[in-house]
């Protein structure tokens, strides 16, 4: 993996960080002055990436602390979503290739009295509480200590399309929670089939609980076509997915995966990977996968999951701070034929109404050390109409023949010293 002759790309997903707001930002019930990652700025007095801005973050919007530099050291812009949708799933399937055209169900009301009927006489819970859409950490000071003296698991859903199923470790073994899940994801299907049915464990005392980021797990929706990441792994690359990478495909395309706890856990292991000092293990479900990896796919979830529903600014701004940090540490291991992309699912911005994501442009920063010394008209390659002008370029690296939807943003003096 170390050898610098190898064609390489990894992928950063800054899972809910937009760049403002979509043209259809109405459509999906925001604001236009919706802008992730310029809100935050403002609020906090300012954002200090100097990484980011290095790479270009800054000459794709105007971003308090975040210098516009005279020339960036890789490609920026920023990609429209065209999908039906403002998810993980959806969002994460267009950067792969896939156009959602039918949006996955919501459930502002709670779900039908049937479903949840069919829930309880198939798992034997006895009973749920909740049912509504709610904040994950609102819920469980409302009802963790109630679920804790029946048992009854805490089922809730938000602005997303997702049945979540929350319960304490010590209440409820943990894989219960799993095969309770598993049920939910067969009983959810037709005209109820949501995007994703989420274990969401949590342990502590009242007044002190606190989720299991590391344990939860979300039983997905497969994506309903073929990928990029099939078209790699056909071809006989290494796939590595860090985090909720391999729920949200469902481990299609993938050779390897790692779930992961925090945004540190899964910068660790991106580093890691690209040094080649993981102890990969191919996933069960793979054949007879690489030793190495080609593509290392990391999605860092804490500024949706954990700041940016809750719409904690503060926090928000350091797991940007963090990241950025990071990512200087993940430019410096990387080999000259090395690609790094980093860019969002969609928009959370952490200071909108609500709790829910938000319908943004999502910014696209591109570097490998073969990108650099392009002149700056080069480099600035402006609005892109699809999220899956990702796969197209990832196809374009590989020296892939790409079929799907979506232009290669990767210049050809780049693409043409593939090995």
């Amino acid at each position: 993996m170390s050898n610098s002759d190898t064609r390489r790309a990894i992928i950063v997903i800054i899972d809910g960080c937009g760049i403002g707001a979509a043209p259809d930002v109405r459509e999906f019930g925001d604001a236009p002055t919706v802008h992730s990652l310029a809100n935050t700025a403002k609020a906090v007095g300012g954002l200090k990436l100097p990484n980011l801005a290095r790479l270009g973050l800054g000459c794709i919007s105007d971003i308090d602390g975040v210098e516009k530099v005279a020339n960036p050291a890789g490609l920026c812009g920023k990609l429209q979503e065209v999908s039906n949708g403002k998810d993980t799933q959806t969002g994460h399937w267009e950067l792969m290739g896939l156009v959602s055209k039918t949006a996955f169900p919501l459930y502002p009301e709670g779900f039908p009295q049937d479903v949840i009927d069919k829930f309880i006489a198939e798992t034997g819970c006895k009973g749920i509480l909740c049912n509504k859409p709610a904040s994950g950490t609102d819920v469980l000071v409302e009802l963790g200590e109630e679920h804790q003296r029946t048992g009854f698991p805490i089922v809730y859903t938000s602005g997303d399309s997702v049945f979540q199923i929350a319960t304490h470790i010590e209440t409820t073994p943990l894989s219960t929670l799993y095969r309770w899940c598993e049920i939910a994801r067969e009983i959810l299907q037709n005209e109820h089939r949501v995007g994703r049915v989420i274990a969401r464990p949590f342990a502590g005392e009242p007044g002190k609980y606190e989720r299991l980021g590391g344990d939860r797990r979300d039983y997905s929706v497969p994506p309903p076509g073929k990928t990029l990441l099939d078209q790699l792994q056909a071809a006989g690359h290494g796939v590595f997915g860090v985090g909720k990478i391999e729920d949200i495909f469902v481990k299609h395309g993938l050779t390897h995966a790692k779930h992961t706890g925090s945004n540190k856990e899964g910068l660790e292991l991106t580093l890691d990977a690209i040094k080649g000092t993981v102890d990969l293990k191919p996933l069960a479900i793979v054949g007879n996968a690489p030793d190495a990896v080609s593509l290392i796919f990391t999605n860092l979830v804490d500024t949706d999951m954990v700041y940016g529903h809750r719409r904690n600014v503060k926090g928000y701004a350091e797991a940007l701070v963090e990241i950025d940090q990071w990512l200087g540490k993940i430019i410096a291991a990387m080999q000259p034929n090395d690609l790094l992309l980093i860019t969002s699912d969609h928009g959370n911005d952490p200071t909108a109404v609500g709790t829910d994501h938000t319908r943004e442009f999502v910014p696209l920063v591109a570097y490998s050390p073969s990108l650099e010394s392009l002149s700056k008209d080069k480099k600035e390659i402006g609005i892109r109409d699809g999220f899956f002008d990702v796969a197209a370029s990832l196809a374009s690296w590989y020296g892939l023949k790409w079929a799907g939807l979506g232009k290669s943003f990767v210049p050809e003096l780049a693409t043409a010293k593939n090995s």
